[in-house]
């Protein structure tokens, strides 16, 4: 993680990929010419946030922590491409309810917290494939099924070489939210 001189960063909240989603990803991007995303880089933003303070990074690790949605089952069926920024992109004929959900309370707890983000264009979720495509053949393949159980906070830094993500928090949403001392929940220093 690099802060610069003026203690900001670049952010976004999104879903990350397991291995076998991104290696049929990967599988997705090989007959698309164009600057390909890297594996490792393959995601589904949730939420941009741009160049913000390095002290609000609790709290948005704790808005992370505390998100209650359900991880979405995603069926990734269909292969687009946004014209005006030359990106070909991996989404959905159907945005489940899950994923809206999600969404939804992830912008209500950054509204709530007065944190700006980019909020103007309405929540399209994709994949990014390749960048600065040309447009992307009529691809045939099977629906990818992904359990998209991981949320994570992203530091994105600028290079000459491109885009460098950095996972700044991380967490699962198949596990239950445990918060020391809750009622019920046993002490923290020993299990229930």
């Amino acid at each position: 993680m690099t802060a610069t001189k003026t203690e900001t960063m670049r952010l976004f909240f999104a879903l990350w990929p397991d291995d076998s989603t991104r290696a049929t990803l990967k599988q997705l991007q090989a007959p698309i010419r164009g600057r390909i995303t890297p594996y490792e880089h393959l995601h589904l933003t949730l939420a941009f946030l741009g160049q913000q303070p390095v002290s609000l990074l609790p709290t948005l690790k704790d808005i992370l922590l505390h998100l209650h949605s359900p991880a979405p089952d995603l069926l990734l069926d269909r292969v687009g491409y946004f014209v005006r920024n030359r990106i070909a992109w991996a989404g959905m004929h159907e945005t489940p309810r899950t994923l809206q959900m999600l969404y939804r309370e992830l912008t209500e707890a950054l509204i709530n917290q007065g944190i700006a983000f980019d909020s103007h264009n309405p929540f399209s979720p994709h994949i990014t494939l390749v960048r600065d495509a040309l447009t992307p053949p009529d691809l045939a393949f099977a629906p990818i099924r992904w359990h998209a159980n991981r949320v994570v906070l992203v530091c994105s830094d600028m290079r000459v070489e491109g885009s460098h993500y950095e996972i700044i928090a991380s967490r699962s949403l198949d596990e239950r939210l445990r918060i020391p001392n809750e009622p019920g929940m046993g002490s923290p220093d020993r299990p229930d």
